[in-house]
């Protein structure tokens, strides 16, 4: 049975983004879209004014089906009546960074996370963000009736048509598996880690298959379960085994699709369930994309210009190197660490080196998730550039040397939002498995050979061991 027109959403960090697809293509027929605020902790509510906005003047007209993909972590605290208790903690608020590393030693190390639920809590983990409501504002923690992820939000209040509070709460297993309090191996949560976290348990959304409806709208959309952001970018992309996803947006992120988990002991890859049944495991920075606009805006210079002068200078800017924490860092765990600019010398002290080291810098921080994927068993055969910073000429020229393996870039699209609308299409036929969909590629770059690319990632990973000793 086919949907005819479906829609997924996009409800990022930035803004609410909505695309119309035809189900049995994905060719995009209508968008949307509508900004979020700038913050690291948001009233829900904006997320819903932003959602009608985007869907205003009939964008929806002849929708069949319709699935939510949504920024992974961010906490939000709901009462008895589903009232929003509190801004909800987003992915990048760094306040629990102290609550997350006494969890980790509450039960006993990251191999103890690793074996419990696949990853190691950082700040942006939800399980941390409880432990923070809880030591900061107990009045408020004791309110709690349910704890639920924005996407989880944004499907629930679409299936009750705007009421505050559905039937019932859902997720799927992909955004679940973020949580800190759920495994993607067992497929279950641990209410003892909420209880560690929070000082009780509290309810949490059903978790649903991927393609179980969570619910029909009063006007009849079916409206699919949804999914984290990443997950969603992994269904809109069509990844296969052996593609390892580099997403260079406002956090850097490396994914990869895989049959098993892939559990990481040293806690680096978080070990996520994807939307399709299968695992996601996934390595996420603070610091993509604005290293180079940093960089841009220390150099005078707009971006097109730091391209130029990056692809001037050659391979490993003269000895220059960038630790590129501009931001702090999430992977490895450095919420209060600054950039480090290494090897600095009156010869090489050249713009070109500047811009090539911060291109470099960035991609070597991501690179180590890229390798620790190889480490732990994943095929890495050929790495897929997304999100803005993607569309530096330099970036698509130097990856291939850092990664040491082919990179291509997928056409520009909101792939996280077409990975919902794919979803919706999936739901809505009651098919086995999601439909297929071309992915039709911008660019392809050849490896370059792995002996520079591993000779710049050594160089990188010792100033970060000088600069950050342990990490």
């Amino acid at each position: 049975m086919t949907a005819g027109l479906v829609a997924g959403v996009d409800s990022s960090t930035q803004s609410t983004k909505v695309v119309v697809c035809d189900a049995d293509t994905g060719d995009v027929l209508r968008q949307g879209r509508a900004a979020h605020p700038d913050a690291t902790s948001v009233d829900p509510q904006r997320w819903w004014q932003a959602w009608q906005e985007a869907t205003r003047n009939g964008l929806l007209d002849g929708v069949r089906a319709l699935s939510v993909g949504g920024q992974q972590h961010g906490m939000v605290a709901l009462d008895a009546e589903g009232g929003v208790l509190r801004e909800a903690l987003l992915w990048n608020d760094v306040r629990s960074a102290p609550q997350a590393a006494a969890l980790v030693d509450e039960l006993g190390g990251a191999i103890a996370w690793v074996e419990a639920v696949g990853l190691v809590p950082v700040a942006a983990i939800t399980v941390a963000k409880l432990r923070w409501l809880a030591d900061a504002e107990p009045d408020i923690a004791a309110r709690v009736c349910d704890i639920v992820l924005p996407h989880d939000w944004l499907t629930g209040r679409i299936v009750a048509d705007g009421a505050a509070r559905p039937e019932r709460w859902t997720t799927d297993r992909g955004d679940a598996s973020g949580t800190g309090y759920f495994s993607a191996r067992t497929g279950a949560y641990r209410p003892d880690l909420i209880e560690l976290a929070l000082g009780r348990v509290c309810g949490v959304p059903d978790v649903l298959g991927p393609a179980e409806p969570a619910g029909t709208t009063v006007g009849g959309i079916v409206v699919g379960p949804g999914t984290g952001d990443n997950m969603g970018a992994a269904l809109g992309l069509g990844l296969r085994p052996g593609d390892v996803v580099v997403s260079l947006g406002t956090s850097g992120t490396v994914f990869a699709l895989t049959e098993q988990p892939v559990p990481d002991v040293q806690g680096a890859l978080q070990g996520f369930a994807d939307a399709t049944g299968r695992y996601l495991p996934l390595m996420c920075t603070l610091n993509a994309a604005r290293v180079l606009v940093a960089a841009a805006d220390l150099l005078r210079v707009d971006l097109a210009e730091l391209d130029r002068l990056a692809l001037a200078a050659a391979p490993g800017a003269d000895g220059l190197t960038l630790l590129p924490y501009l931001d702090g860092e999430r992977t490895p765990d450095l919420p209060q660490a600054t950039g480090t600019l290494s090897g600095l010398n009156r010869s090489n002290a050249t713009p070109e080196n500047l811009a090539r080291a911060a291109v470099e810098g960035m991609l070597c921080n991501l690179a180590d998730g890229v390798d620790r994927l190889r480490e732990l068993g994943a095929p890495v055969r050929r790495v897929l550039l997304v999100g803005g910073g993607a569309n530096s000429r330099a970036v698509r020229q130097i990856a291939p040397i850092v990664f040491g393996v082919d990179v291509a870039v997928p056409s520009p699209g909101e792939y996280v939002a077409l990975g919902a609308a794919r979803q919706a299409a999936w739901v809505f036929s009651g098919a086995a498995e999601p439909p297929t969909w071309e992915v039709r590629m911008l660019a392809e770059y050849p490896g370059a050979g792995d002996e520079i690319g591993a000779e710049l990632r050594d160089r990188y990973r010792a100033l970060r061991r000088r600069a950050h000793p342990g990490s």
